[in-house]
């Protein structure tokens, strides 16, 4: 005989207990939409639902990509960019700091832009802005850029000079430029402070002599990339297709930051020169990928863009692999944040912070392998499922070929079996490629790498690596970069250079 107790138990006690749990997804009448006016990204974990991301019933159509490199960041983007064409006509700008997507792009029959070898852009170009608003903008890129804020004469005479190139050249400066006048550049900029100065009338040279060295170190032969006629259009590659806009060329991290702040500087004006369309559904998407300086300050027009963006069709893809370089403003204000894999604490912590997603998942993204991402999107209307859920797979136009590294080999036995260190990193085929081609390994020898991974099943032990990469001619020093760019640890990396120093 079955005995059947019962009890007294406040309602407020029944809500604690959880007996149904609703699944950490939203409905698929969310997630699947119609495939001629979205773009699918893949399934998610639990249920295999395919999904199809739109813009049309988020609050913009901006994304944030976060993840450690070799976690499928490149991978994904050109699989949105592709098939966002195919749906909506839609372009894509790439600044692209380290020639990252240039194959692709070429490949894809794109448009490349070199600057720093044989491209220039003149800083002083209006693209139908008037020449105060140019002007403006100048002064805003050297504000970020340099620390001419901290010597306000010095700004005033740089600010001056630039208004009184553009007057010269016979432009009124608060009106739109009209057809037919040549701009300025900033050589012209510096000849004029030069004169000044030549006059011997100024009060303070010094600080004239100063304005006029800051200016030189963007106008030296050589150098002058930004100081002469420019030989791109910026306001026809904004509609042409695919365009990546290769800063590699450059020499240094303040040229790239200021090509890319001038670049998006004119985007944001001829997305509010052509103002809303309804003919197109998204017209451009900007990519900017791990442009930390430019994407982590608040002045930056990368900012703008996201704020603005939707109601002129334009969307910004900001992607890092550190998520303490993308400003809180980006993540709060971004459409849709796929977070791919993550490593270190203190990151997982600032992107929790900034998302406020839940602890289970936090825990999946620290297991997420190669194209694995928790998608967190903003939509227009509060909804009553997570906003936050899990997809199995990015699935791209090409299959997802995974390399893995294989630790194993430099493990103790009593690593291996407690499974206390992690035994391989894995990356996608392209980032691997692009990793050696960083660290100027011959395509001869990255063909002969990648074959002997492919030999394997696409895995190959570490210390093997290291032999491959030392007949390659890649020097000891050069070995450590590359394995902790492949974000290794510190440690583990001394056992690997211990463990290959031993058996070379």
């Amino acid at each position: 005989m079955t005995l059947v107790r019962f009890q007294n138990i406040m309602s407020n006690e029944i809500a604690k207990r959880a007996f149904i749990s609703r699944p950490p997804e939203p409905p698929s009448s969310v997630l699947v939409g119609d495939p001629q006016k979205t773009v699918y990204i893949g399934t998610t974990k639990m249920f295999h639902v395919p999904f199809a991301w739109t813009y049309a019933n988020l609050t913009n159509p901006h994304m944030a990509i976060v993840g450690i490199t070799g976690s499928g960041k490149s991978y994904f983007i050109k699989t949105f960019l592709i098939r966002a064409y195919y749906v909506w006509g839609t372009s894509a700008v790439i600044i692209d700091w380290a020639a990252e997507y240039k194959p692709w792009v070429k490949q894809s029959g794109g448009t490349i832009v070199s600057l720093g070898r044989g491209d220039f852009i003149n800083l002083l170009d209006l693209s139908g802005m008037k020449p105060l608003d140019r002007t403006k903008q100048i002064m805003n890129s050297l504000d970020l850029l340099t620390d001419i804020s901290e010597f306000p004469e010095q700004k005033r005479l740089t600010e001056e000079a630039i208004e009184q190139s553009y007057t010269n050249k016979g432009f009124n400066v608060s009106e739109p430029p009209l057809p037919g006048i040549e701009v300025p550049t900033l050589k012209d900029v510096i000849a004029l402070l030069e004169e000044k100065l030549q006059d011997g009338t100024y009060e303070y040279p010094a600080e004239l002599e100063n304005t006029i060295y800051r200016l030189r170190q963007f106008a030296r032969e050589g150098e002058d990339y930004f100081a002469r006629k420019s030989t791109i259009d910026l306001e026809k590659l904004a509609g042409s297709g695919l365009v990546d806009i290769d800063l590699s060329g450059l020499p240094d991290e303040r040229f790239r930051a200021l090509a890319a702040l001038f670049i998006l500087q004119t985007l944001k004006e001829r997305m509010r020169f052509e103002g809303w369309s309804e003919s197109k559904g998204l017209k451009t998407m900007v990519v900017l990928d791990e442009a930390w300086k430019v994407a982590s300050d608040e002045k930056s027009d990368a900012i703008m863009i996201v704020r603005e963006g939707r109601k002129y069709q334009f969307g910004l893809i900001v992607a890092s692999q550190n998520p303490t370089d993308i400003n809180e403003a980006i993540f709060s204000n971004v459409g849709t944040t796929f977070i791919m894999r993550i490593k270190f604490e203190k990151f997982i912590n600032y992107i929790q912070g900034s998302l406020n997603f839940s602890d289970f998942i936090r825990s999946e993204i620290t297991k997420f392998g190669v194209g694995q991402a928790a998608v967190e999107m903003a939509f227009q209307t509060s909804l009553r499922f997570p906003e936050t859920f899990i997809l199995e797979r990015i699935q791209g136009e090409e299959p997802l070929y995974v390399y893995t590294i294989d630790l194993t080999d430099v493990l103790t036995r009593a690593e291996l079996s407690a499974n206390v260190v992690q035994r391989n990193y894995q990356f996608e085929k392209d980032e691997l490629r692009n990793k050696l081609i960083d660290y100027n390994v011959s395509s001869d020898n990255i063909d002969s790498i990648m074959g002997k991974f492919d030999a394997q099943q696409r895995t190959m032990k570490v210390s093997e690596l290291m032999s491959a990469l030392e007949d390659a001619g890649m020097p000891t020093s050069e070995m450590v970069m590359f394995l902790k760019s492949m974000g290794i640890e510190d440690t583990m990396i001394s056992r690997i250079m211990t463990y290959a120093g031993k058996n070379g």
